[in-house]
C-alpha cells in the first residue's frame, strides 16, 4: 500500500492509494480536480474515489476525475444525496476491498450527519477526514457536541500504531491551542519541534498515530485531571470538558 499525500486548495489533503498486485488506483477526498489530476497521470488510471464526507473542500474533484477516469465514487449511504456522482454506497461498520486492500467502514457523525472513515486494519492506516486532526478535531456543523466526542472515542481505541491521515494542515495551530492549556505536557513540546521543522521545509506533519494523539491531543484527554483544572471544571464529566475546549477552539 503506498500513499502519496496530495496538497491541495489552501491547506486541504488529497490522498492517492496505490496497490500494487492488482494495480488499483484509488483517491480519497480529492479536493480539487488539477492537483489531483497531475499525481493521477503517473499512474494513468483512477479505479476508486473514497469520499469521507460530503463537504465541497472533500467532493470538487469528483465529477471531472470520474469522467476522465471511470473512475467509481464510494460514500456513506447516509450521503447518497450529498456527494457528487456517488455509485457505491457503504454502511457502518461495512467491509469493502479496493483491489487487495481491505478497509472497515467506521462511521463518525459530528462535523456531518454522514462522516465515515476508513479504516485499514490490517495496513494499521486510517483516513480520519475532518473528525480526528494532528493535535485537533473538526468543528461540529451538522451533528452535535456528543456525538463528536462519541467518535472520536471510537477512534481512540484502534490500535496506538495506527496511522491517521487528516483532511487539512491544521497542526500548527492546533499545537498551539494544546499548549495554551496543557503547557507542560512534554511530549507536546516533543512534536513542537518536529511540526515546526517539517512546516519550516514546506513538508506535511502528517500522518500522525493515534499513540501520538493520546499523548498529545487535548481533544483525546479530557478525562484528565490536569485539563480539567486548566479549564477550572475539575468536577465535569469528559463530555463537558469536550464541549467547552471545543467552544474555546471555535472562538481561538
Amino acid at each position: 500500500m503506498k500513499i502519496e499525500i496530495i496538497k491541495c486548495l489552501s491547506d486541504n489533503y488529497s490522498y492517492l492509494i496505490f496497490e500494487k498486485d492488482t494495480n488499483t488506483v484509488t483517491i480519497v477526498d480529492p479536493s480539487e480536480f488539477a492537483a489531483c489530476d497531475k499525481v493521477i497521470n503517473k499512474y494513468k488510471k483512477l479505479d476508486y474515489i473514497l469520499n469521507t464526507h460530503h463537504h465541497a473542500d472533500h467532493v470538487n474533484g469528483n465529477i471531472l476525475l470520474k469522467k476522465k477516469y471511470n473512475s467509481k465514487i464510494i460514500g456513506f449511504d447516509g450521503d447518497q444525496k450529498r456527494i457528487p456522482g456517488i455509485d457505491i454506497l457503504l454502511k457502518e461498520n461495512q467491509n469493502y476491498k479496493v483491489g487487495n486492500l481491505l478497509f472497515k467502514v467506521i462511521f463518525i457523525p459530528g462535523h456531518t450527519r454522514g462522516h465515515i472513515a476508513f479504516y485499514f486494519e490490517k495496513e494499521k492506516i486510517i483516513f480520519t477526514g475532518d473528525t480526528l486532526f494532528s493535535l485537533g478535531c473538526g468543528r461540529v456543523f451538522e451533528g452535535t457536541h456528543i456525538d463528536m466526542f462519541n467518535s472520536l472515542n471510537k477512534l481512540k481505541d484502534l490500535p496506538p500504531e495506527t496511522k491517521a491521515y487528516c483532511g487539512h494542515e491544521y497542526t500548527k495551530v492546533n499545537l498551539e491551542f494544546c499548549l495554551k492549556y496543557d503547557p507542560n505536557n512534554s511530549n507536546l513540546k516533543k512534536k513542537s519541534i518536529e511540526i515546526n521543522s517539517n512546516l519550516k521545509r514546506n513538508l506535511p506533519t502528517i500522518p500522525t498515530t493515534i499513540g501520538d494523539e493520546l499523548k498529545s491531543n487535548i481533544f483525546l484527554r479530557c478525562n484528565l485531571n490536569v485539563i480539567k483544572q486548566a479549564l477550572n471544571l475539575k468536577d465535569a464529566s469528559d463530555q463537558e470538558i469536550f464541549t467547552k475546549l471545543r467552544d474555546l477552539k471555535d472562538a481561538f
